[in-house]
């Protein structure tokens, strides 16, 4: 059929968005945002800010955190996002990377374009064993 021909095509405003960015291997998700992997944040990591949005008893609590992390829990990302640089890649990252979904779609409506959520936050960041600061084992 004519319309199954199209059937998974992106629509013209999401393909737009869904070009590679090009500063780290990403996948593009189905909620319409950036993801990057773990091992893929771990060799970008000098190169992008992280900002750590769980609450600050979280960051500091038994699954730690990444180094060099901004801490700005979720729900203070709009107000102080001023304090990213909009020109510099993000990663957002949380406990499983729901909430750090939710921070990537608030950035880009606050102008950020390169922003990214970890996937699997820092309970597969951990699984994996990438380094944290903090933390217990």
């Amino acid at each position: 059929m004519p319309a199954n021909l199209h059937c998974g095509e992106p629509e013209a405003g999401v393909a737009a968005a869904m070009a590679d960015p090009g500063w780290a291997p990403l996948t593009f998700t189905f909620g319409g945002i950036w993801e990057i992997q773990s091992s893929a944040l771990e060799e970008v990591l000098g190169r992008v800010q992280v900002v750590d949005v769980r609450a600050p008893d979280e960051h500091r609590g038994p699954l730690g955190h990444i180094r060099s992390t901004v801490l700005i829990p979720i729900g203070q990302s709009k107000r102080r996002a001023t304090e990213l640089n909009a020109s510099r890649p993000v990663v957002t990252v949380c406990r499983a990377g729901a909430r750090s979904a939710q921070a990537v779609v608030m950035l880009q409506r606050e102008g950020f374009k390169q922003a990214a959520n970890l996937a699997g936050g820092m309970l597969r960041w951990r699984a994996e064993g990438h380094p944290v600061e903090g933390g217990s084992d």
